[in-house]
């Protein structure tokens, strides 16, 4: 059977930043038929995520993420529907997930690494499986409840850098619901900053490429920050982190303004900065979402619960066909989107 599918053309190198080129279309053939415990699924939905930029180096310098080969189908987040099944369990029609998905039109699966999908637990916004129903989410909720110390009535402040990204907006509203009584959130555009306050209930938003980021964190957080939702690094977290109050919490999610350097993961604070973590007990210790796999499944019903009832205000941006998938991922990592990006490959 003759197949798209995409390959890692190049590698923009540790330093370099990624462009739509670093990929490549190409055809390819899969086998006719399929083995006991194998389904071939037609994909639906890709996701593109900021870690992947680690992926494109030949060292990720991760010990849980395998780098993508030159010349190799890449692989992510994917949802599709299966076409034939030899697996007990999965049946010709069955909408189906994997975090380790081929960037392909059609692929052949083992069905025993797949979880099964019921599209109305999203009211049929299937590709929300990949953002806010998906380890998206999963990264915003369990990096709140296992690293941020989030307690009901406690008056606490919570910030958010790259807040208007997949994982940031979605962190922000569920500090919210998990009890924080004020939540900033950090962007780069007025229109990022609008959506936050406007759409998702952000008390404010902070336009980082204008003004003083001190001052105004200052005015909008007068009694400090005690959790610190951080999806950047860099500047902007050394600036947040010198307005943490003591015994608070950074949940460290993400540091894409370090993504294109050739720095450890994750990488030291300035000497400055990090004397006041010190002094003032600031906890800041590496998350990693799939070392709670065992609270998956209660924590998806969870956001699927508020997803249904409206509490969670989800963004994405839905670019189409496979060919467009390094544009599209050039564009994420360039900061252009608001919410999830998602390529559409399949209808």
């Amino acid at each position: 059977m003759i197949i798209q599918r995409v390959v890692l053309n190049s590698r923009p190198g540790k330093n370099g930043v990624p462009v739509a080129e670093n990929f490549r279309l190409e055809q390819s053939t899969i086998a006719d038929t399929i083995q006991a415990g194998q389904v071939r699924v037609r994909t639906l939905y890709l996701s593109v995520d900021p870690y992947m930029r680690c992926r494109m180096n030949e060292d990720t310098g991760s010990d849980y993420l395998l780098p993508w080969q030159l010349s190799e189908v890449a692989d992510g987040g994917g949802i599709g529907v299966v076409e034939e099944s030899k697996h007990d369990n999965l049946a010709k029609g069955d909408l189906v997930t994997s975090f380790n998905w081929p960037w392909q039109t059609v692929a052949i699966l083992d069905g025993s690494l797949l979880q099964k999908l019921v599209p109305q637990l999203v009211n049929g916004r299937l590709s929300y499986f990949l953002g806010p129903a998906g380890i998206t989410g999963l990264t915003a909720l369990l990096g709140i409840k296992e690293k941020g110390h989030v307690t009901l009535g406690a008056n606490q402040t919570m910030v958010v850098s790259g807040a208007a990204g997949a994982c940031g907006s979605l962190a922000g509203q569920i500090g919210r619901l998990e009890g924080c009584s004020r939540v900033v959130g950090i962007a780069g555009t007025d229109e990022k900053c609008s959506v936050l306050v406007q759409e998702m209930g952000f008390d404010a938003a902070i336009n980082y490429k204008k003004g003083n980021v001190a001052e105004q964190l200052r005015e909008l957080c007068p009694g400090g920050v005690d959790v610190y939702f951080d999806n950047v690094g860099g500047d902007i977290s050394d600036t947040v982190i010198s307005q943490m109050n003591h015994n608070s919490h950074i949940i460290l999610c993400g540091q894409i303004s370090q993504y294109n350097r050739d720095v450890p993961y994750p990488p030291p604070l300035p000497p400055d900065i990090e004397k006041i973590r010190k002094e003032r007990n600031i906890t800041r210790e590496r998350f990693l979402v799939l070392n709670y796999m065992d609270k998956q499944e209660a924590s998806i019903l969870q956001l699927c619960q508020w997803i249904q009832e409206g509490k969670l205000k989800v963004r994405e941006t839905v670019v189409e066909g496979l060919a467009n998938i390094g544009a599209a991922f050039q564009s994420m990592m360039n900061g252009g989107n608001i919410g999830k990006q998602i390529v559409s490959v399949s209808k």
